[in-house]
């Protein structure tokens, strides 16, 4: 069942959202040569904490750290460690929290230093697809018009999309119903209306589509070894167009 929000509770996510949005931010001046993902961790619960909110993603399902931090091949759900990161990878980092019953969730991908042409067209590429998938989130609009906008500027440019992880609904739990694809016909699937409140993230891979889950349980990559994008937003579907909660 999808969960209509009212504009109180969109509020209140907005709230939530303002605070992923500004602990991302502060990671990702912190995201240079040198730096560990288990440093960004502790930096991302501390932030969380000070701010009253607690992570959303630590304990969830037996998940054990504050971010999931998906270097290179590594799609999403990657477990911070203690390598430092050199420089010319690419890091994803996936974010979230719950602030007075509401969650916000949201993700980048970030260069590590100096990264090569083909990895800045794929950072490029996947901000963009969520760009333009955002764009459909519009009252009257199909689901899969969100999906569709993603996967054709994706494959248009020569990467692939991940179809083994979708978005979702969003809001008293983290994830909800609907599943947001990127990829599907456009003009299918449930209307969207005004309250529906959606985190809608792009995977993309420079290589194939398929991946594999490491033997953490929760870790997964790209099946030929080739470096992986990840960006999202919670967005609010208005009368007045999408609104991205997190942003500040």
């Amino acid at each position: 069942m999808i969960i209509i929000k009212t504009a109180d509770e969109v509020a209140r996510m907005r709230d939530s959202g303002r605070i992923v949005a500004e602990i991302l931010d502060l990671l990702e001046e912190r995201v240079v040569p040198g730096v560990t993902t288990l440093e960004l961790d502790q930096i991302a619960e501390r932030e969380c904490r000070k701010r009253g909110a607690k992570p959303a993603f630590k304990g969830y399902g037996g998940f054990p750290f504050s971010i999931c931090a998906s270097p290179e091949d590594r799609i999403v759900h990657g477990f911070p460690n203690d390598r430092p990161l050199p420089e010319g990878e690419i890091l994803s980092i996936d974010f979230g929290v719950v602030w007075k019953g509401f969650f916000g969730d949201s993700a980048r991908t970030m260069a590590v230093g100096n990264i090569s042409s083909e990895k800045h067209r794929l950072l490029k590429a996947t901000k963009r697809s969520l760009e333009l998938g955002i764009e459909k989130a519009w009252p009257g609009n199909r689901l899969f018009d969100i999906s569709h906008a993603v996967q054709s500027h994706v494959e248009g440019l020569g990467f692939s999309v991940v179809k083994e992880f979708v978005g979702h609904g969003i809001g008293r739990g983290l994830h909800e119903d609907p599943q947001v694809p990127n990829f599907g016909p456009p003009g299918q699937g449930p209307l969207l209306c005004s309250g529906m409140v959606l985190a809608i993230e792009p995977m993309v891979n420079v290589g194939k589509g398929g991946v594999k889950v490491l033997d953490d349980g929760w870790t997964a990559v790209t099946l030929d070894g080739k470096p992986s994008a990840h960006f999202e937003h919670t967005v609010a579907i208005t009368e007045d167009g999408p609104q991205i909660l997190t942003a500040i």
